[in-house]
């Protein structure tokens, strides 16, 4: 600067920093994110400004840097924890390239290789587990647990589920998703199955509060639900714990549910394009890894066929 003229002393430079690029990312992922989505990313930036100093030149910023951060936080996380910081990285940088100005330099330095990760397997619930907990549920709580099961629906889908999103009618019902690229909310009509319908029915003609847009919302007058009492779930976190503890089951969740609607096609002989149509994935390849533990258990139980007649040919 000392070598410029001095008219140019006033003149703006166009340097971003790395701070600035995370806030208007993190003002945009507000905007067009879900709640849980956008809270994620800004962890994740709270954690990479620990370690790289927010002040920095985009410019500056190197897969060395990226790399280092990504070793620390496996080391304190896990290996999945670092590809999660690793992927939201990946897409901020990408929406900058596009959208900040002046725009963030390419090659994308967050483009680093993978971390090696454990990631245990989902846990999904036996069928007969599904019923057990079930038949220990009342009122809403069973056709709230009917929706996730026939509609393989995911908790914030359920929970913002419309009288609007029911068609008694054409025995249909809306669910409304964000799980999408850029964010948007889009809609999807699925199959409403005679039992759901009649559940359904029943509890709209039985709730306490009629008026509701919602289907689901919370009816407990305690102390504690007082301010949430007429407005739609956001979390249930107690419902499935006590739910599978007075069924005597190994614990569970909604999203469990979700998997175990999958299982539960494919035994019964439904090819992946048709589970992907109820699962609403827009790749195939997330329907198939639903489905991997799953199929294992078909391969076992080839196997035990094939070394049966092993013995036969034997004797």
């Amino acid at each position: 600067m000392r070598k410029l003229p001095d008219e140019e002393w006033d003149g703006q430079t166009t340097t971003v920093c790395l701070i600035d690029w995370a806030e208007q990312y993190l003002d945009f992922a507000e905007a067009n994110f879900v709640a849980t989505t956008y809270n994620e990313k800004k962890a994740m930036f709270k954690s990479f400004f620990k370690q790289i100093d927010p002040m920095l030149p985009v410019e500056e910023l190197t897969p060395q840097m990226v790399l280092n951060y990504s070793q620390a936080q496996m080391k304190a996380r896990s290996g999945y924890g670092a590809n999660k910081d690793r992927k939201n990285l990946v897409a901020a940088w990408h929406w900058g390239m596009e959208y900040i100005e002046p725009r963030l330099p390419a090659p994308n330095p967050c483009l680093i290789r993978k971390m090696p990760e454990v990631r245990e397997p989902r846990y999904v619930p036996p069928e007969e587990d599904f019923w057990k907990v079930y038949e220990k549920a009342e009122g809403q709580d069973r056709v709230m647990l009917l929706a996730f099961l026939y509609l393989a629906g995911r908790r914030g889908e359920i929970f913002r589920l419309k009288t609007d999103d029911l068609d008694f009618e054409n025995a249909r019902v809306r669910l409304w998703t964000r799980k999408r690229k850029g964010g948007n909310f889009e809609a999807d009509w699925l199959p409403m199955t005679t039992e759901l319908r009649e559940s359904l029915i029943w509890w709209l003609d039985n709730r306490a509060i009629k008026d509701s847009p919602y289907v689901f919302i919370c009816t407990d007058q305690t102390p504690f639900c007082e301010e949430y009492y007429g407005k739609p779930f956001r979390f249930r976190l107690q419902l499935m714990r006590r739910l599978c503890k007075k069924a005597g089951v190994k614990g569970f969740g909604f999203h469990s549910i979700r998997h175990l609607t999958a299982s539960m096609l494919f035994k019964r002989g439904y090819n992946v394009a048709t589970i992907q149509a109820i699962l609403r994935h827009q790749s195939p390849n997330t329907t198939e890894r639903y489905l991997k533990t799953v199929g294992l258990e078909y391969v076992r139980g080839a196997m035990e066929g094939l070394f049966n007649k092993a013995n036969v040919a034997q004797q």
